[in-house]
Parts: structure tokens; sequence; C-alpha cells
């Protein structure tokens, strides 16, 4: 699967079979179901989960704790608009 098939099953609102729950997550979160993506990442440990879980919380407006889990990834806040960070976590993960 790529970028444009991924958007594509957005568009169709038809998940994909198979996917990581990382993806999961940035799939719910593409159909504006946020809290479905937090429940999908939120009880995850490992440092690709910490991501995509500051990614969330930073479209929800909580940069305190999406800075605490962008530390627990590795990561700094990036300074691109949202839209365009779900893209990159897409490419890092499909």
């Amino acid at each position: 699967m790529n970028i444009q098939n991924f958007i594509q099953s957005i568009k169709e609102n038809s998940v994909p079979s198979g996917m990581s729950l990382h993806l999961q997550a940035l799939w719910h979160d593409g159909m504006g179901n946020w809290t479905k993506a937090h429940d999908l990442i939120n009880h995850l440990h490992d440092k690709s989960a910490a991501h995509v879980h500051a990614y969330l919380h930073r479209k929800e407006g909580d940069i305190w704790n999406a800075d605490y889990w962008y530390r627990k990834a590795g990561q700094k806040r990036p300074e691109v608009s949202l839209d365009e960070e779900w893209e990159q976590l897409l490419g890092l993960y499909l």
C-alpha cells in the first residue's frame, strides 16, 4: 500500500486489512475520529506508537502532553503543519 491508496481508502470509508495499530490510528484520525485513533495507540509503548501519540495530542491542542510523547519517541515537535506531519508519519509506517 502507498500513501495514495491509503488516502483513497479514507475517501471510500474502507479500512484496509492487515494494517498495524499505528496505521489504523492514522487511518481513523484521517477519518476525523480522534478518539478512536487515540484509543488504538494509547496502550502501546514503542517509539513509533509514542510518535503517533504525540501527533494526536498536538492535533488535540494539548502541547504539553504532545511534547511528552515526542520525547518518549526520541523526536522534537515538528515545525510543519498537522497535515504534513500526518503524511510524514504515513511515509514512515506504510
